[in-house]
């Protein structure tokens, strides 16, 4: 019978492969070796664990809070600002009526402007306030641009317009009494913007259109003739000048356009002098 061998203490010696083992799930999860890990904090250390967190959100949010206000003041402050200089920025003087009337004259001498002409009604006369559908050829018109004729059923408004307007609808507001400054489309400058800006106020420009005479489809017809720089249109009426210029247009716009401005005498001939476009 086979005797077998008693166990000894170095039996219970931890063998290599054990503490091969041990390390790797040690090194996969530290908190095992660290007796101060979360997985072992008291009750007492998780709650002032838990106090700390709070403390820390709260200190973001009002850190948050804080940094919108300051933005909604920077913003505020900057809409006030601009506000501000809106209001008090210096503002051009809009030219005076009476000033303007006192140097037509001379506008007119610097502007190279001719004579008023009266060029007659469209031939046939019968026509010359007859309603169209369809935009007649200018040259069909007996002046450049054109101050009677065949005319659209809509009258144009009054107004200051960048783009050229339909002549059709336009002849229809001479009609009615209107006065138009064209300029050309390459005229430019401060004259020009003195001009634009005094007829937008209503008190001077409720019956006037001012635009640019630009229909280049029309052969010499859709420009101003002679390298013009600006031709003042009523009813009958045209004044053609080398230069644009404020005071010669209003000169011109006083009188002819119905009603006339203030108590000058009205010079034009619109067969519905006064007629709402």
């Amino acid at each position: 019978m086979d005797a077998r061998k008693a166990p000894t203490l170095e039996d219970d010696r931890p063998t290599p492969r054990f503490l091969a083992i041990l390390g790797e799930r040690l090194q996969a999860d530290p908190d095992m070796a660290d007796p101060t890990s979360k997985q072992r904090l008291t009750k007492a250390e998780r709650k002032e664990e838990a106090r700390r967190q709070r403390v820390d959100l709260q200190r973001q949010m009002a850190k948050t809070r804080r940094n919108r206000r300051i933005a909604m003041g920077v913003i505020v402050a900057l809409v006030v600002g601009v506000g501000a200089y809106a209001l008090t920025r210096p503002q051009e003087a809009r030219a005076d009526p009476q000033e303007l009337l006192a140097t037509a004259d001379q506008g007119r001498e610097a502007a190279g402007c001719g004579e008023v002409e009266d060029v007659g009604p469209y031939q046939p006369q019968s026509q010359d306030r007859s309603h169209i559908v369809a935009q007649l050829p200018l040259s069909s018109y007996p002046s450049v641009p054109p101050a009677s004729g065949p005319h659209n059923a809509i009258p144009y408004g009054a107004g200051v317009y960048s783009t050229p307007p339909p002549i059709d609808r336009v002849i229809h507001s001479l009609e009615h009494g209107a006065a138009v400054v064209w300029y050309a489309p390459d005229a430019s400058g401060a004259e020009l913007e003195r001009i634009r800006s005094f007829y937008e106020d209503s008190d001077v420009g409720s019956r006037v259109i001012v635009a640019p005479y630009d229909y280049p489809d029309q052969g010499a017809a859709g420009l101003l003739p002679g390298g013009d720089q600006m031709a003042l249109v009523a009813w009958h009426k045209v004044q053609t000048c080398a230069r644009v210029n404020l005071a010669a247009s209003f000169g011109f716009i006083s009188a002819y356009a119905a009603p006339p401005f203030g108590d000058r005498p009205y010079r034009g001939e619109a067969p519905e002098a006064g007629a709402a476009f």
